[in-house]
């Protein structure tokens, strides 16, 4: 347990540096930051050579992580979030003023998943944070679902982590908050 919390403490140090970290989600690996590092979320869109407009999503263990860039949910919201969640379900959400351009892009929403991937789930717990999380490719080319894919791509710009990727052959389903409406299937 100890080498555990030192391996989340040191994963945690690098994140607040700027680091950027690759990890197993739902369907594939994700490329992820500190979410309120401006400076690593840009150094992210330029490895991904993603423009910034698009916005980025972010994963979380719980509420609690992502509550200051959105508006404010009650007890039934945020139970919808978790339990979308579970489904792989990230909800375009309306934010707070304060929510930062360079996640939210051109929009006046953040893309926000309360994740139940076993992995991702305890890496934002064990860092005490959400986490950007956008697929571990560059633009328009095809995710990445291995550790040793992630290492080549990269090498030694990003802290590739071990573990599984999930079951799933599709990304997460992407749904306006305020109407349900499907953005991506």
């Amino acid at each position: 347990m100890h080498r555990i919390r030192v391996a989340y403490r040191r994963i945690a140090a690098h994140l607040k540096r700027g680091g950027l970290i690759a990890y197993p989600t739902e369907s594939c690996y994700g490329l992820g930051c500190d979410p309120a590092n401006r400076t690593a979320v840009q150094r992210l869109l330029r490895l991904k050579q993603r423009p910034q407009r698009k916005g980025l999503i972010l994963i979380a263990s719980s509420f609690g992580q992502v509550a200051r860039y959105l508006q404010p949910l009650t007890p039934t919201q945020q139970h919808t979030l978790r339990e979308a969640g579970a489904q792989a379900i990230t909800y375009l959400m309306p934010t707070r003023a304060t929510a930062p351009r360079w996640l939210r892009g051109a929009h006046d929403t953040l893309a926000v998943r309360l994740t139940a991937h076993p992995f991702a789930r305890l890496l934002c717990k064990g860092v005490h944070s959400a986490l950007v999380s956008t697929s571990a490719n560059r633009s328009g080319q095809q995710s990445i679902k291995t550790y040793a894919e992630c290492q080549r791509q990269f090498g030694r710009k990003v802290w590739v982590l071990p573990g599984q990727v999930g079951k799933r052959k599709q990304p997460s389903r992407i749904l306006a908050w305020r109407d349900g409406r499907i953005v991506r299937s």
